[in-house]
């Protein structure tokens, strides 16, 4: 198999691919532009930048390049990162008490050719106490996460009442579907 290179420095991204058990080296690329064009369909965006994530890199021919970004859509509303507690409190609100998607963009790139997909899962929360919002943010301090929300923290632990899809992809990184998509890539 090929050399993968993960460009992403998220400590969930590299504990997952390491779960699949294949040797990887993080590679980063700093400053890239994550913006998208605001006529983007929501459905569409996390794989947009996943594939401008790729764009800047140099490969060589024995080398596979991950890229990946993940958003949170609720109703017709994209939900990134934070900027700051108060924009946590916003959203962990949004989410309290619906269901929304989680989108995962990935784009496989090598010298040769790139494949890009996109995985979605289902999430339902309970309605959230504005005192089970305010100890999950000074506690845990979601403000790397998109949707300010760790699945596989306390919140997950204590909101989530339903899951369709990938459980890994809620966290960032739609272990199995890489895994399938990397066979195809040699």
């Amino acid at each position: 198999m090929k050399k993968i290179i993960l460009a992403s420095n998220s400590p969930r991204r590299k504990e997952l691919l390491t779960g699949l058990d294949v040797d990887f080296e993080v590679r980063i690329i700093k400053g890239i532009d994550e913006s998208y064009p605001d006529t983007l369909d929501v459905t569409e965006i996390a794989q947009y930048i996943a594939q401008k994530k790729a764009a800047p890199y140099t490969l060589d021919d024995n080398e596979i390049l991950l890229t990946a970004d993940t958003v949170v859509v609720v109703g017709s509303e994209v939900l990134g990162k934070p900027r700051d507690a108060d924009d946590a409190r916003r959203m962990l609100r949004m989410l309290s008490g619906r269901t929304h998607q989680v989108i995962t963009g990935v784009c496989l790139t090598t010298p040769a050719r790139q494949r890009q997909f996109s995985v979605v899962t289902q999430v339902t929360f309970k309605p959230l106490s504005d005192e089970e919002i305010a100890h999950y943010i000074s506690c845990y301090r979601p403000f790397d996460k998109a949707g300010a929300y760790g699945i596989q923290e306390w919140i997950g632990y204590i909101g989530v009442t339903g899951i369709e899809g990938s459980y890994f992809n809620v966290m960032g990184l739609p272990v199995q579907r890489i895994y399938e998509e990397l066979q195809h890539m040699d």
